[in-house]
């Protein structure tokens, strides 16, 4: 099985607009299919750095080139490891926001909701927060206000409350403890569709993915050349709507070029080939 698939692999790498001298960031590793092709496009005189925060990614890395680097680290610390190797500005900066097949295929990352594992989710083990913690823990209006802000569930109150009673009795530890719960709350099998929003809502809030994003974000504009692109993909609206707001912002501001008038979403063929691809969209600006 392949550690990861890479999603819209030649649509974002030609929205970065190699220059084979330059330098490059990608922001998320993964299996590395982007830094491969981000090399290839680089002569030995270019430059890449990547990141990941899991020390699973970084242990997998097939890559040994000279020009590369690979970093573990959240990506929204990637301008202090570039200044601490005495690099001001980059060329270009990826970043694909979606975790990678390997943490959901891994059931003891507690990722998916298949399997009888730990409620986990962690990107990196060293964050001390976990899926447990936050179904176990939380208040009920910071539960609810998880499921509804980043799983767009409307009845989130009453989910809650029911988990809270259940919770009451015994800690919630397991995938198979949490469907059983939620089968009984619907009083059917729960749709996977649901428990794909629930699932998002709460890894989102383990490992804080959205100020994380916000953070990385305001910091690539101050890393790129003029003329170098920023790429991002991203695969659920919230994510979405934070990068097209600063894009849209970049532009007003007359800092940025937008180059993606509507983002870039998979072919069928693709989504066919890899059905995790599905919601992707990739969207892309140049610095002024």
């Amino acid at each position: 099985m392949k550690y990861h698939v890479p999603v819209l692999l030649n649509e974002s790498i030609k929205g970065l607009s190699i220059k084979p001298e330059g330098i490059y960031v990608d922001l998320t590793f993964g299996g590395g299919g982007h830094s491969k092709l981000i090399l290839k496009k680089l002569s030995k005189k270019g430059k890449l750095f990547s990141f990941d925060t899991d020390k699973d990614a970084i242990k997998n890395n097939p890559i040994s080139q000279g020009n590369f680097e690979l970093i573990q680290s959240n990506f929204k610390f990637f301008d202090n490891h570039l200044k601490s190797k005495g690099i001001d500005r980059v060329d270009g900066i990826l970043a694909d926001l979606g975790i990678s097949s390997h943490q959901i295929d891994n059931s003891e990352r507690g990722f998916s909701y298949k399997g009888d594992y730990l409620l986990d989710m962690r990107m990196s083990k060293e964050i001390k927060l976990s899926a447990e913690d936050v179904i176990n823990d939380y208040e009920k209006s910071n539960l609810k206000k998880i499921l509804f802000n980043y799983g767009d569930i409307k009845n989130s109150g009453s989910i809650v409350d029911k988990i809270i009673n259940y919770r009451n009795e015994k800690r919630i530890k397991k995938n198979s403890d949490l469907i059983e719960i939620l089968n009984q709350i619907f009083g059917k099998r729960v749709s996977f569709k649901f428990l794909s929003k629930f699932y998002q809502a709460i890894r989102i809030e383990v490992n804080d993915e959205i100020n994380s994003l916000k953070e990385m974000l305001k910091k690539t504009v101050n890393q790129l050349n003029t003329k170098g692109r920023l790429v991002i993909i991203s695969y659920h609206s919230i994510e979405d709507r934070i990068v097209k707001n600063f894009f849209r912002e970049l532009k007003k501001r007359n800092k940025a070029f937008v180059l993606t008038k509507k983002p870039l979403t998979p072919s069928t063929e693709e989504i066919q080939l890899n059905r995790r691809s599905r919601s992707a969209k990739v969207r892309a600006l140049e610095k002024k």
